[in-house]
Parts: structure tokens; sequence; C-alpha cells
């Protein structure tokens, strides 16, 4: 059987271009996964409340972060898929969940090799229905439409591999040695509300103040259990002491009550706390990209330093590190190295006999 390899990331606009990014939002928005209510709400929505201004303003933004090859985000995922196909025999594709390149072009490409069977390792370490689970039921529609016979296998989020936290501490070391006075953890912000429609028993996540702590099967889908759990094994391995760290959530939309504490509003209090020295790591990134760069590492740099901050410094995102790299090479290995392994796929539990999301 002849198999294949499809990352698959979030997207970005063509160019910074208004009319690129107002197509972008559009589709990224109208996303039935990220703006989660009904189609004609979410068509008033994001129509009428949001296209009119926002793309603008979201054009500003990608001119700042924009390079001479184009987006961070598509630059840097192109970068690593080079790698790892240097690495491997089999063919290793490059998909985003929005924009280009798409997956439809992805999949047809593949179907022409004739690949059969595709490991989708959707570059997103943590389970979320805005990130993770829509790539992959884009890659499954898609599959459904253009190539019914190819196989697919999903790899799990990685969030607590020792590989990907080996990975993470190392990106992250040469700025712990040099000294800090605090290191916040900055996570892609979610809707409190897509954590209760990803819990499969209904009634565990957000439930009390120590739901995250308290194992339960509906940690396999919850992003903020796992946000926590990849921070207590950075922290363990890095050994950043319990006082010198803390966790925030950042690009929020709307006025749900999205998860908290917001980054925002950490970076603005941390000076008043005697943080003159400060470290953001952005582990549920792992490409740079508008939210990392423009997001923290501007704005977020000058929040802090207009509150009384000293020193502030964004540590870069596993990119093409060597050992993210190698991480990725793993799962492609047991991928290919057993025919009759396969992982459990959290879109579709009811194949191993769970609930589905």
């Amino acid at each position: 059987m002849k198999r294949a390899v499809l990352l698959v990331n979030l997207g970005s606009p063509n160019s910074p271009s208004t009319p690129d990014v107002r197509r972008y939002l559009r589709e990224f928005l109208m996303d039935g996964r990220v703006l989660d209510v009904n189609w004609l709400l979410r068509f008033c929505i994001v129509h009428f409340a949001i296209l009119p201004s926002r793309p603008k303003q979201s054009a500003e933004a990608y001119h700042k972060i924009w390079t001479a090859a184009g987006s961070p985000l598509v630059v840097i995922s192109r970068q690593v898929q080079e790698k790892l196909q240097a690495r491997l025999a089999i063919p290793v594709a490059l998909a985003m969940r929005y924009q280009q390149p798409s997956i439809p072009d992805a999949i047809d490409r593949l179907a022409e090799q004739g690949v059969e069977e595709v490991l989708v390792i959707p570059l997103f370490p943590h389970y979320a229905m805005s990130s993770f689970e829509t790539a992959v039921e884009r890659v499954k529609e898609v599959v459904r439409q253009k190539a019914p016979r190819m196989r697919l296998q999903v790899e799990p989020p990685c969030f607590d591999r020792p590989d990907y936290i080996a990975a993470l501490v190392d990106s992250a070391r040469s700025y712990l040695e040099r000294g800090f006075d605090h290191l916040l953890f900055s996570f892609h912000g979610l809707p409190e509300r897509h954590l209760r429609k990803s819990d499969p028993t209904g009634c565990h996540c957000l439930s009390s103040p120590t739901c995250c702590e308290t194992p339960h099967v509906a940690h396999a889908t919850c992003y903020r259990a796992q946000c926590l759990k990849t921070v207590a094994a950075f922290v363990q391995q890095a050994g950043v002491p319990r006082a010198k760290y803390s966790v925030a959530f950042q690009s929020r939309l709307g006025r749900t009550p999205w998860l908290r504490p917001y980054t925002d509003h950490v970076l603005a209090e941390l000076p008043g706390r005697g943080v003159g020295s400060l470290l953001v790591i952005c582990p549920a990134f792992v490409s740079d990209c508008l939210e990392t760069i423009e997001e923290i590492g501007l704005r977020g740099r000058e929040t802090f330093l207009g509150a009384g901050g000293r020193e502030f410094a964004l540590i870069p995102c596993l990119n093409q590190h060597p050992l993210w790299v190698d991480a990725l090479e793993r799962m492609v290995r047991a991928f290919t190295e057993s025919a009759s392994a396969r992982k459990v796929d959290l879109i579709n539990p009811e194949a191993a006999g769970q609930r589905r999301v």
C-alpha cells in the first residue's frame, strides 16, 4: 500500500492586501467549528459586524509581518515540509485549512501519485474544534469527494509527547539561561462554550476550578487541560520554579466568555507585580504567525513596556527546530513501520467505541 504524509496548518491570506484578508476572514469565520452558531446568525455576524471593518485592520497587521517570501506561517510550514521530506522516502504534502496551499489540491496530487493511505498530521499540539478538529474534518470531507478509496490515519495532538516537550524546552533554552523574572505561557484563546461542546460527557469541562487537574475522559478533547499538561511538562523538564511562570490566553473575539486570564490583561499587570524582565512563549503555535509575531511580539511588547516593564523577549515557535522535525519524523516512522498499528481518530471516536464529539 503506497503511503504519504499530509501536514495541515491553519492558513493565511494570500497577500496582506485588504481584499485577500477579507477572503481569508470570510472563509475562516464562516466555518461552523470556529463561529459555532446557526448558519444564518453566523452569516449576519460575519458579513455585517466583522467584514465591514476587520479586514482593513488585519491587513495592516499582516503588512507588519509579511516577508519577501510571503506569509511567515506558510513559508515556515513549507520549510518544515521540505526538511521532513528530505528524511523520508514517502511523499510529504502540505495543506492549509483555509486558502493556499489548499486541502483539495493536496489530495489531488497525492491521488495522482497513487497514494492509498495517508497519515494526517494536524500542526496543532492541542485539540480544539476550531483548529485540530476542523482541519481533520475538512481533509475527510475532501477525501470522500475526491479519493473515496484513500485511507486516512490521524496523528493525535502531541501536547504531552516527550519529543515535542523536549523540542519546546530546547527552543527556549538560550532565553531561559539569560535569566528572567517571569515566564508567561500564552496560548491561543477559545470561547468557553467550545470546551463544553468538546466534552463527550457534557458535564466535566469547566464544572469546577480543578476540572483540568482531575483525571477524566474529557481531557482527550479538552484544549485547556492539554495546554496545562504542556506547561507542567515544560516547567518540570526546564526546571522553572512555580513562582516564576503563569498561563494566559490570547486572541479573543466577541463578547462571550473566553478562557481566562487574558494575555493582554496579564501583560499590563505584570510590571505592577514587580516583573521587570519577561519571557513569553506560545506553545499552541508550531510556526510563527500573526498571533505570535504581531500580537505578542509587537503589541504585547508595547503593552508590557508601556506598563513599566523593563525587558521583553518573545521565544520563537518551534518553526524548523531540528528536534521538532525529529518528532515529526518519529510520527511518520511509526506509521510506516507498522501496518496494523492505528492511532485513535479523535474526530471519529465511534471507531474506537467512543462517543462522537
